[in-house]
């Protein structure tokens, strides 16, 4: 199992200096590869392009790149261009995002995303082959067929053949869409205990386009805390889940609710989401089970945190993406260096 570190975006304490560092030490202590994340701050490409400038071996992903934020083209001209400035170390992540960034910010209806995920993915990697982007879909049609529009080819390729393409899903049509059309899958809140249940969709996905489910690489995102006392450790992942169980979405749709009520903490999850869209973040916060805490999240001891990266290499995670998550007085250097003694 190769294991990469999410340097997430800046905000919370963490700019450019301080996403930075973690970046330089994750490729210094041997991790396999870095990704970038963007919500509607600092976004991804940028920082992406820094970094490709700076390291020389780690492999560099989006974790990810809105969809809505980009039309298709240009986004397959920002992956060929970061793969040509990072000499074929690039994985383009792409994501729907959810409807308040995508309709609130980018001013793009959250609406048929099954079709334009499919519709968007098809276009990159039409571009990315530098074949002349002719297109029609259900959302997207190049050239508009009622004006002057030219049917044109990306003037640059990307050095690597085939550039790989992943997506965040997390609802199960959208999991079987990735194991149809996409190189890999990045869930979020992934437990190795439900891999069975996780992992059929994608696998159905796959088998329907004709394809081995094996070729499509599982590469999840946990926050990871190593500490001595686990009830710490618990404790820095608190503040994520209650923000996306509790804020990242509606009352009538959250997709983070449904996803760890289908663990089994369905009753949990939608006290924590009532707490915190009252207001009550820090209620809906220490609301949170160790049990949810630990289904979702890697915190503990060394030996505690060194059994459950095995879990997910049994499970079959082809890549794990760490979010290093310090204890109050600690930093995120600090997680790293544990992490990497951990891996040996």
């Amino acid at each position: 199992m190769r294991v990469g570190i999410g340097v997430g975006y800046w905000g919370l304490g963490v700019g450019k200096d301080e996403q930075f560092a973690i970046a330089y030490a994750a490729e210094r202590l041997g991790f396999d590869s870095i990704w970038v994340a963007e919500a509607y701050g600092s976004d991804a490409p940028t920082v992406l392009a820094a970094l490709a400038a700076t390291t020389e071996r780690v492999r560099l992903g989006s974790a990810i790149m809105q969809i809505p934020a980009r039309s298709a083209a240009m986004t397959a001209m920002t992956a060929a261009t970061l793969d040509q400035l990072s000499d074929g170390r690039f994985t383009l992540g792409l994501g729907a995002s959810g409807p308040q960034v995508s309709e609130g910010w980018h001013g793009v209806r959250f609406a048929k995303q099954l079709a334009r995920t499919r519709d968007y993915v098809s276009v990159v990697r039409k571009a990315l082959a530098r074949e002349r982007v002719e297109y029609e879909g259900e959302t997207l049609t190049l050239p508009l067929p009622d004006g002057p529009g030219k049917a044109l080819k990306l003037t640059i390729g990307p050095v690597q053949e085939r550039l790989p393409i992943v997506l965040a899903a997390m609802g199960p049509k959208n999991v079987a869409l990735a194991g149809e059309i996409a190189d890999g899958w990045l869930p979020t809140f992934f437990s190795p205990e439900h891999v069975k249940e996780l992992l059929a969709p994608l696998h159905e996905g796959a088998r329907t386009a004709g394809r081995d489910p094996a070729e499509v690489m599982v590469m999840p995102q946990a926050g990871i805390c190593v500490d001595d006392d686990i009830d710490a450790a618990r404790d820095t992942m608190r503040w994520i889940l209650a923000l996306y169980i509790g804020g990242m979405g509606s009352k009538k749709k959250n997709f983070y609710v449904d996803l760890v009520d289908r663990y089994g903490f369905g009753e949990e999850a939608h006290e924590v989401q009532e707490l915190y869209l009252a207001g009550k973040k820090t209620q809906a916060a220490q609301h949170l089970s160790a049990d949810l805490i630990d289904a979702t999240c890697i915190c503990g001891p060394a030996d505690h945190v060194a059994q459950r990266l095995k879990d997910y290499e049994q499970a079959g995670v082809a890549e794990l993406i760490l979010l290093p998550t310090p204890t109050p007085g600690g930093s995120q250097l600090e997680q790293l260096e544990r992490i990497a003694a951990l891996r040996g």
